[in-house]
């Protein structure tokens, strides 16, 4: 009695403090009432293929699927092995920018409510809508093809740092637009080939921020010095020189770009070049980082203000650029910021590379350009989150979000310091800052506006038709270009859709750049902005990706459709099936079977000792000899033989055959005779 008595209470207590114990065991029903309501839930939601299963803490998305007649499968009911990352893979996978707020949202706890009864009758049924916060979390191969899940395969072809660098070079082959114009110039230095490429480019951004320099001295040659205490070169040959180089520089790249150098002597040029870099680098440190004044001629000012005209031709991202040569330094597989640093010595960036050789063999470290000249709101720096939705790969949809919102830095913006505080503003960054003092008052504190607000502070500056006629158009295009370059590369399976959120930048002339593009981007209520557009996201997800399925005028909310691409037809490909088709020859002149030049000659020929030592037949005595029935072992005669024409060659769908060469006079078949005259005829 005593032992049954502890076994009652070891079962009660695991069914109060294990779940895992509850959900494997069917618990008596309190309430038949509650049980006869979920059993007719249940019965009417399966004859409507309505079970949708959540992995993660989206209240959202269950309330407006539950709103819809859904009834939800737990995922540890389904006995699915939830993929976990290990600290060693974090670091190696991107899985978009969730905060991490979403891990302290406990999930849901229903079990003795109406959704846990639900949940546990519908533990056997399939699946048909899955949302996760991970695309490996569920094995799609084994989805049929009803089942809808909000990930595709192989999205990190342009999700990843890397990723988005390298594809989209290729953008050439899609669409005439330069990614110039719209991503900062980005390399792999794990690439020896593209690391060789990132230091020309920062020895040539340094010759073109030098000749900025210059220019922006001579506009202010009559403010007051701001660092006295640096030594000015005493000699004016040192800015001569170094001008002189820079604008020789710029003249190489310019013919490069137009192909005029060709003809030149390449090897003067790199080893006078190579010679005085160094010198050249530790003068631009002096003056442009040390903010040396300078003293030069309207002679060389005006060279330079050419060359700079002549630039901007070709260069896009001539103003963004500055004069510091700043390049911010990424970790090309981690997400919200971590590892990213910025500097503005070739040393200095060089040796965060070259301070992790793991990283280096895989070509995960990413340098891309930094946008000195942003536009700013009162001083402080920002970027925005936009969202847009892929719902099929071919043909190519994509669906733009009308709403977004943007992160502040807690920092008032400056070049003196280059603190992720200062130049990241990344919501999991800054969230753990204080806001500086020095900082407008304007800006609230959680470092958040929606871009309604944003779009009054516009109309407030005198820029009102700027965010409808270059902030969105923007965008959108950089959206849609960088989704081109990827479609070949993503698996396009059917009933699957995915949320996105790209990260932009915007310049001095309010011009948008594509920094890079979240999965699974964060919808964590972290702030009243948030709150509420992530919310909204989420609804109008479900509104295009379900309520459009049923009916094509469905209110899609705030989703705007950008781009459809015409279908293109993918043939299936069931491996080599190659055959030769052909036609049996009909004519009495047949030609001898085809044999290969290197083949040996058949047995039966007589080589070329026989030949010497055997009788030649004359051409008579083989007429008679071919007419003559012959005669086996047996003394049955046999029939003269009957020549048959080569048999078809067949390799898969093609047969070999040979023309029809035949007089069209000529209608009998060849006897036995008529071939012995075309074979002697023939030295066979």
């Amino acid at each position: 009695m005593v032992q049954q008595c502890e076994s009652q209470v070891e079962i009660k207590t695991l069914q109060t403090t294990s779940p895992r114990f509850r959900h494997s065991i069917h618990l008596p029903a309190r309430n038949p009432e509650k049980l006869k309501k979920a059993k007719a839930i249940v019965e009417k939601t399966v004859k409507l293929h309505k079970v949708f299963s959540v992995q993660g803490p989206y209240p959202v998305i269950r309330a407006s699927l539950r709103a819809r007649g859904w009834v939800e499968k737990q995922m540890c009911h389904a006995g699915l092995q939830i993929y976990t990352r290990t600290a060693k893979e974090t670091c190696c996978n991107d899985a978009g920018d969730s905060d991490g707020e979403a891990d302290d949202v406990k999930q849901e706890q229903d079990l003795d409510g109406l959704y846990g009864l639900i949940s546990r009758l519908v533990r056997n049924e399939m699946v048909y809508f899955y949302w996760t916060n991970r695309r490996d979390a569920i094995n799609t191969s084994i989805l049929q093809k009803e089942q809808m899940i909000n990930h595709f395969g192989k999205g990190g072809s342009f999700t990843t740092k890397v990723g988005l660098c390298v594809n989209l070079r290729s953008l050439h082959w899609f669409d005439s637009a330069d990614p110039d114009t719209f991503f900062p110039r980005c390399y792999r230095l794990g690439a020896q080939d593209e690391k060789h490429a990132f230091i020309e480019d920062y020895r040539r951004t340094a010759c073109t921020s030098f000749l900025k320099y210059i220019v922006e001295s001579a506009q202010n040659v009559q403010e007051e010095k701001k660092n006295e205490h640096i030594q000015e070169p005493s000699e004016s040959v040192i800015v001569s020189k170094m001008v002189g180089t820079a604008l020789n520089v710029c003249q190489d790249f310019l013919e490069s770009l137009e192909h005029t150098d060709i003809d030149t002597n390449l090897e003067k040029t790199s080893s006078l070049f190579k010679e005085e870099w160094g010198e050249f680098i530790d003068s631009y440190y002096l003056f442009v980082h040390g903010r040396a004044q300078i003293k030069t001629s309207s002679h060389l000012v005006t060279c330079c203000k050419a060359m700079l005209q002549r630039l901007a031709e070709v260069s896009p991202q001539l103003d963004t650029d500055g004069i510091h040569n700043i390049w911010i330094v990424k970790p090309g597989a981690k997400s919200r910021g971590r590892g990213i640093k910025c500097a503005k010595r070739l040393d200095h960036i060089l040796s965060l590379v070259d301070n992790d050789p793991a990283l280096i063999k895989e070509s995960k470290w990413v340098v891309q350009k930094y946008l000195e000249r942003p536009f700013l709101v009162e001083g402080t720096k920002f970027d925005v989150r936009q969202w847009f939705l892929v719902t099929d790969w071919n043909p190519l949809t994509v669906w733009f979000y009308k709403k977004c919102y943007l992160r502040f830095s807690t920092q008032p913006y400056s070049l003196d310091t280059l603190d992720n505080s200062v130049h990241l503003c990344n919501n999991s960054i800054q969230k753990h800052l204080r806001p500086s003092h020095q900082r407008h008052q304007t800006i609230p504190k959680d470092n958040m506006w929606s871009n309604d607000q944003f779009m009054d502070f516009l109309s407030s500056q005198g820029y009102k038709a700027q965010w409808e006629n270059v902030v969105v158009p923007g965008m959108k295009k950089a959206v849609i270009h960088s989704l081109q370059t990827a479609q070949d590369l993503v698996d396009s399976r059917k009933n699957t859709f995915e949320l996105y959120g790209a990260d932009f930048m915007l310049g001095c002339d309010l011009h948008p750049w594509l920094i890079e593009i979240n999965a699974s981007p964060t919808m964590a209520p972290s702030t009243p902005v948030t709150a509420h557009l992530c919310a909204a996201v989420q609804e109008d997800t479900l509104r295009v990706v379900l309520d459009r399925r049923t009916d094509q005028s469905a209110n899609t909310g705030d989703f705007e459709l950008i781009y459809h691409q015409a279908a293109v037809h993918v043939p299936q490909y069931i491996g080599v099936n190659l055959f030769i088709e052909g036609f049996r020859l009909k004519g009495t002149c047949l030609l001898p079977s085809l044999r290969p030049l290197n083949h040996s000659a058949p047995k039966h020929l007589c080589t070329k000792k026989e030949m010497t030592t055997k009788k030649v037949t004359s051409l008579p005595e083989v007429v008679k000899t071919a007419k003559t029935p012959v005669k086996n072992i047996s003394n049955r005669v046999l029939p003269p033989p009957v020549p048959q024409p080569p048999a078809p060659i067949h390799i898969g769908k093609f047969t070999l055959g040979l023309q029809k060469t035949a007089h069209r006079s000529v209608r009998r078949p060849l006897d036995a005779c008529s071939r012995s005259v075309f074979l002697w005829r023939k030295g066979l």
